[in-house]
């Protein structure tokens, strides 16, 4: 049944378009790929997502690093310089849009900045504030 679940869950993240209005759309996968990573887990923070998007990791980096500590402002990459949109859904639309892409930037960052592959857990916090950001 479980593995019927997340074949489900991820054809419908193939298959499908998700706007940022359906934001909570990523935020029910990574809950279902948490409580697969951890039995204990009981929903995602906001404020845990805040501390972990502030705070320096592996690389001395932040995701503020680059993202500014305010996520609805346009960021810099902290070595490229490249101007890089606003973070949070409420300030740019296109945020959260596309599960590739949000597969593809979650892998490629958090190598950067944590030094390995963000957990599903980490993901939802990070995502929860994000969307609490333009409450």
């Amino acid at each position: 049944m479980k593995y019927l679940t997340a074949c489900l869950l991820f054809g419908i993240f193939v298959a499908q378009p998700v706007s940022a209005e359906h934001l909570g759309d990523f935020l029910s996968y990574f809950a279902s790929q948490a409580k697969t990573e951890n039995p204990n887990f009981a929903g995602f923070s906001p404020n845990r997502g805040e501390q972990f998007f502030k705070s320096p990791h592996a690389a001395e980096w932040s995701c503020s690093s680059c993202h500014t500590d305010n996520p609805k402002v346009t960021g810099k990459h902290i070595v490229t310089q490249k101007s890089i949109d606003p973070l949070a859904p409420s300030a740019n639309a296109e945020r959260f849009t596309n599960p590739a892409k949000v597969d593809k930037w979650f892998k490629r960052n958090c190598k950067d900045v944590v030094g390995r592959e963000c957990t599903s857990m980490e993901k939802g916090d990070v995502l929860s504030y994000l969307q609490a950001v333009g409450s």
